[in-house]
């Protein structure tokens, strides 16, 4: 049975054991943990795990703070002696990977192959597409500005072109995206100067579209919008107006791909900037040349 963490120490450490990189083991984690606590955790990760001593001397630490520890162990070995460590140490523990190989065992009739870093190859992309996702998330719409340079592709554009979707969509294709909304006066961000040209993308829209749409999304809406005045924002002429603003910044940085989404489907145009910025890592890294 697993103890309380109320039942110990203030600060919390999760110990993540594998025979492999524990990566599987760490993000796993990590998002099941944040369901449950908002309090500060520091995670301590032990990979290529190989022997009984390395095990040993970990649980004989984590016993002493009360530490979780959380394994994922493809050999059956080094899983029973864990177990064992567990019961000898009192320390609570979850097994992440042993019940999912013993069932499969059971469904294949097989015994595992028991190689470490085997997941890592079967998981290594989803985790990238979580990651990708929840950093999207927290990139929308203008938000967490600090680390737009941390992204794969930044969008830009002004409401109602999409953003968010298309952010979205790329981000289930592993794509860290951030999107940043252009409002006439306000300037663009002062963070979007460290971000490398080559990952900035430019949104568009025909103003007959763009109309169209903010005006349905009113009626959806009602008159009590919170962002805009309902008599200016879907106006033609406010529409116009918008559109040549985001033109003029587009016009201003040469380097920054323009996409023309009127009646488009988000496939479409999430295929046309991965090709784009595909094309354009490419390009960098050439004429970077071979590092010395």
């Amino acid at each position: 049975m697993i103890a309380s963490m109320s039942e110990y120490q203030e600060e919390i450490k999760i110990i993540v054991i594998s025979d492999g990189t524990g990566e599987t083991a760490s993000l796993m984690t990590k998002a099941a943990v944040v369901q449950f606590s908002d309090r500060e955790i520091s995670y301590t990760r032990y990979k290529n795990i190989r022997t009984q001593v390395q095990i040993e001397a970990i649980f004989e630490d984590a016993a002493s703070r009360h530490d979780l520890v959380v394994y994922t162990l493809v050999s059956p070995n080094l899983r029973k002696y864990t177990q064992e460590m567990v019961e000898k140490y009192k320390v609570p523990a979850i097994d992440l990977l042993g019940p999912l190989l013993n069932s499969l065992a059971l469904f294949f009739e097989a015994a595992p192959k028991s190689e470490p870093g085997l997941t890592r190859t079967v998981n290594e992309q989803y985790f990238k597409r979580i990651a990708a996702m929840e950093y999207t998330i927290a990139h929308d719409d203008g938000k967490n500005l600090e680390g737009l340079a941390d992204a794969d592709i930044v969008i830009l554009g002004i409401s109602r072109t999409s953003k968010t979707p298309l952010s979205m969509y790329l981000s289930m294709q592993g794509y860290r995206v951030a999107n940043v909304p252009l409002v006439r006066g306000i300037p663009v961000p002062a963070e979007l100067a460290a971000v490398d040209p080559n990952k900035i993308i430019c949104l568009t829209i025909q103003a007959e579209v763009l109309h169209t749409i903010r005006k349905a999304r009113l009626d959806r809406l009602g008159k009590d919008t919170r962002d805009h005045k309902p008599e200016s924002y879907a106006s033609m002429e406010h529409v116009m107006e918008d559109i040549e603003y985001a033109t003029d910044l587009y016009r201003q940085n040469r380097k920054w791909p323009v996409f023309d989404v009127s009646g488009k489907a988000l496939e479409e145009t999430a295929t046309e900037v991965i090709r784009i910025v595909g094309a354009r890592k490419k390009i960098a890294a050439r004429s970077q040349g071979p590092q010395a």
